[in-house]
């Protein structure tokens, strides 16, 4: 797999009262859960993607969004995730998400 850096908005977000939330971001969370093996970088964006749509956390969608596509993963595919999970997670999560997803793609 390759490794290369995440670029973390965790840093320039967070780094001035939670260096600790940083730390964990860089290193654990993009350092060694995303270099796993078992799961290829795309593979790793969708399920990521999939989860913050269901959870409703759009806040979270714009970063992911493009990492996603830097990932691998076509704007399309992204755009028939989300259509799949309304029927799973909810409409309104799904509307929520495409609104972001266009956006982000619109840029």
């Amino acid at each position: 797999m390759a490794h290369r850096k995440f670029k973390s908005s965790a840093r320039e977000s967070f780094g001035d009262i939670a260096p600790a939330f940083v730390a964990y971001s860089e290193n654990v969370l993009f350092g060694d859960l995303w270099r796993r093996e078992q799961l290829s970088l795309r593979d790793r964006s969708i399920v990521t993607v999939a989860a913050i749509v269901a959870g409703g956390m759009s806040e979270q969608l714009t970063y992911h969004l493009r990492l996603a596509v830097e990932n691998g993963v076509a704007q399309d595919e992204l755009v028939e995730v989300m259509t799949h999970l309304a029927f799973y997670t909810g409409w309104p999560r799904t509307a929520s998400a495409l609104q972001v997803a266009k956006a982000v793609f619109g840029e």
